[in-house]
């Protein structure tokens, strides 16, 4: 009849098989998703009940299980504790690897916040929100003083076939004045709006900048065309052209006369 320490001995070969024999089966289960935490208290239940089964614990000057003829060879020896630690490392092995295959095969961790925002073709023209709070639009897009300006302008250009914009204290815009308006008498009568008195001045002054070119006043508009400046009417009326040009752009729709020609035909 085998001595109990034989007993023993093969009591924990049993056990170590059936520890190994579980750890296979667990690795032919990881495509199902393996539970961790199920090999883990099969580790803890384990160790706990060979504890108590034994005596564990050096504190209390109780036997843990080096202290057993664990190789089956008569002797509580340096083998017992090294064959003790093989299994104990085994088990925590297994349990570290199905940790390891579960969270493989687990949801990958979202990226954060930071590394997400402002990535991609629309990140780059989104509108900030004080941007849209202050009613900014993107680039090329219209606003509603944009809109406002255009409906201005139109229903000035419409006043007249001829429209001077003018500045009431800027000596060339005063220089094309008295030509257009005492020198030449222009049926229909030209308007004249002087942009340092008109509240969106400033506004149409920018919009006829990239209509015509010309930033500066006086500006001579002639059915929606620039004629150009002081400097450019008094040079017209110098070469006796300035009649003509008016006529040319406007044709039948406008009639223009030197006055200082009508009076003299009517003293003759």
């Amino acid at each position: 009849m085998p001595s109990q320490r034989r007993l023993r001995a093969i009591t924990y070969l049993i056990l170590a098989g059936v520890v190994v024999l579980l750890y296979v089966t667990s690795q032919s289960h990881h495509s199902h998703g393996p539970d961790s935490r199920s090999l883990q208290d099969f580790y803890s239940k384990t160790v706990n009940a060979l504890d108590k089964s034994h005596g564990a614990g050096a504190s209390g000057g109780q036997k843990n299980v080096a202290d057993h003829d664990v190789d089956a060879d008569g002797d509580i020896d340096e083998d017992d504790a090294l064959v003790a630690k093989q299994m104990a490392d085994r088990l925590r092995q297994a349990e570290q690897k199905a940790k390891d295959g579960a969270q493989a095969k687990g949801p990958k961790k979202p990226e954060s916040p930071q590394e997400v925002i402002g990535v991609g073709s629309s990140a780059g023209g989104q509108k900030q929100p004080a941007q849209e709070a202050k009613g900014g639009g993107t680039e090329g897009e219209e606003t509603d003083e944009d809109h406002e300006v255009d409906a201005v302008l139109d229903s000035i250009l419409k006043k007249s076939p001829v429209v001077i914009f003018s500045k009431s204290y800027c000596p060339y815009s005063k220089r094309a004045k008295g030509i257009l308006l005492e020198k030449y008498d222009i049926e229909p009568a030209p308007y004249v709006v002087e942009l340092d008195q008109h509240p969106l001045g400033t506004e149409i002054q920018v919009r006829l900048g990239r209509m015509t070119g010309r930033t500066t006043v006086p500006n001579v508009m002639v059915f929606g065309n620039s004629i150009g400046g002081g400097d450019d009417v008094a040079a017209l009326d110098r070469e006796r052209a300035l009649a003509d040009k008016i006529t040319s752009l406007g044709g039948s729709r406008v009639d223009v006369k030197l006055r200082f020609v009508q009076t003299a035909q009517k003293a003759d």
